[in-house]
């Protein structure tokens, strides 16, 4: 099988997005809302959204922007964040989570987007999409704030399966690779491996295997790999993609957020401290402005689920209408770039497997 290119293609076209209205922990308020915002800001979109039809139709009806543009398809049941996957794989045929999938398996939507139960998620998507061809474990891959010219780093996996072998973090890296000259446009992207120290000796037996798998495959592939990685190079501008597995990664990004909303907090706390400092906190408004939006995760919302024959893009649960309108941009775009097409082309042929090869 030939890979396609891993490029954008610029050519858009209608993009129906199916999204799962009730995951939230902000309600199904919010992620109409954030549809809305979505509606506004691109006209080549449309929505089906799923829930009860008696809660979501009326904020439909209040959001002018979504007339005729949104279909509600009514699911009756509700996954919540405290529902255990396995239960919910077996009971929850009639969730909104489950209906929201079902349009992308159906092929009747490019993509599903949901605010709901990671695990659920995941576990629902593995069983209605199944894996791509030559994949083990599929990731979750997030755009984490760097110091790179694009001002991200793509970092998986974050959390789909705790536990990743040598030829798992392979595929990461070639799945993270595809994302990235898809996400940011990168003709060559830098990969960089996880570690606890960036020389070849250090690290778990797994972790040595695949500093050799992934950089053996560097120059065929089309990447550059960079060596080990260590936590200070996840915001730096050593690597584009950052390579770990789901436990590791997991940590790793609520590390970041939780440290980042600390830094936040207590910049408010010391520019209330005293009248000077709160003049001054008006002198700099242009540039924390600036800086607040650059690392403001809610811009930048969204998990990618990578290996699975659709594309699934996981909110953070607790995203406002600003959050949920970035992760359907991000939703549209990967469908009107053919993303996932061109990323099982490439697994297909880079690693042809029993299940791919015919």
């Amino acid at each position: 099988m030939t890979a396609q290119p891993d490029h954008p293609n610029a050519k858009a076209g209608h993009t129906l997005i199916s999204v799962d209205a009730m995951g939230g922990d902000e309600g199904p308020a919010a992620v109409v809302a954030g549809c809305a915002l979505s509606a506004t800001a691109n006209p080549d979109i449309g929505f089906i959204l799923h829930g009860p039809r008696d809660q979501l139709e009326p904020l439909v009806a209040k959001r002018g922007e979504l007339s005729g543009r949104c279909e509600i398809r009514h699911a009756t049941d509700v996954v919540t964040m405290d529902d255990k996957p396995s239960q919910v794989v077996r009971t929850g045929k009639d969730s909104s989570m489950w209906s929201a999938i079902e349009s992308v398996r159906s092929g009747e939507a490019a993509v599903a987007v949901s605010c709901g139960n990671t695990g659920a998620l995941m576990a629902m998507s593995m069983i209605r999409l199944r894996k791509l061809p030559g994949v083990n474990r599929p990731a979750i891959a997030v755009l984490y704030p760097s110091s790179n010219p694009q001002g991200f780093n793509v970092m998986l996996d974050v959390g789909a399966d705790v536990r990743a072998d040598a030829d798992d973090l392979l595929r990461f890296a070639l799945m993270g690779t595809s994302y990235a000259r898809n996400g940011m446009d990168l003709d060559r992207p830098r990969v960089g491996l996880l570690n606890v120290g960036t020389e070849e000796h250090k690290g778990r037996t797994e972790l040595k295997e695949a500093y050799d798998l992934i950089r053996a495959q560097g120059d065929a592939t089309g990447f550059e790999f960079v060596g080990f990685v260590e936590g200070g190079d996840i915001s730096g501008n050593r690597a584009d993609v950052i390579v770990t597995d789901g436990f590791t990664g997991n940590v790793a990004i609520k590390t970041g957020e939780g440290t980042a909303n600390m830094i936040g907090n207590r910049l408010r706390e010391a520019f209330k401290y005293s009248p000077l400092s709160r003049l001054a906190s008006l002198l700099a408004y242009t540039s924390l402005r600036r800086l607040s939006k650059k690392i403001d995760p809610r811009r930048v919302n969204g998990g990618v689920f990578l290996g699975l024959n659709g594309t699934v893009v996981k909110s953070h649960g607790s995203a406002d209408a600003t959050g949920i309108s970035a992760a359907i941009k991000l939703a549209a775009q990967l469908s009107q770039n053919k993303f996932n097409d061109k990323l099982a082309a490439r697994v297909a042929a880079t690693l042809p497997s029993e299940e791919s090869v015919k």
